[in-house]
């Protein structure tokens, strides 16, 4: 009877161990997931401020193109290839702003109209590298700074002085 006992004891100790183990498990990977969402929204909440901001702005009848005139700056990279770098390379098309390349760590799955190199290549010489992944600029900006000593704006910087 003792042996019996102590079998569904270890039994019932088993299951309930390995139920809180598991339990333990998805609450972790549950966190993990509510805070890449967490981290997704508010990415995108900065984006659709900074769009809004650059569209006031044209309503006012500013440009950036007017910021890079002031600052003489005549060519540029851009680095971020998503909806940001693509609306600055539309803005800039017709203009005697140079867009002699763009940046971005996705660069082989990207299809436009200038060359897009990964930040590991070589990158020529510009006025400016305008980033565009204004949420990461600060790490961008010291991840290419052991690299180039080109100056390095954020679009929203841009955008605020404007």
């Amino acid at each position: 009877m003792k042996k019996v006992v102590g079998t569904v004891l270890s039994l019932t100790s088993g299951v309930l161990i390995g139920s809180a183990a598991g339990a333990a498990t998805i609450f972790k990977k549950k966190q993990k997931e509510k805070e890449e969402w967490k981290n997704m929204s508010n990415k995108h909440l900065t984006l659709m401020l900074l769009l809004n901001r650059w569209l006031v702005t044209k309503q006012e009848g500013k440009s950036v193109i007017s910021y890079f005139h002031e600052k003489g700056i005549t060519s540029i990279a851009i680095y971020g290839m998503s909806y940001l770098g693509e609306r600055l390379l539309d803005e800039l098309k017709n203009s005697d702003i140079e867009v002699k390349y763009a940046i971005d760590l996705n660069a082989n799955n990207i299809c436009t109209d200038v060359d897009v190199l990964l930040p590991s290549q070589e990158l020529p010489r510009v006025d400016a590298i305008v980033v565009t992944a204004v949420s990461f600029f600060y790490d961008i900006r010291e991840m290419l700074s052991k690299k180039v000593d080109y100056e390095m704006i954020s679009l929203e910087d841009i955008l605020n002085e404007i």
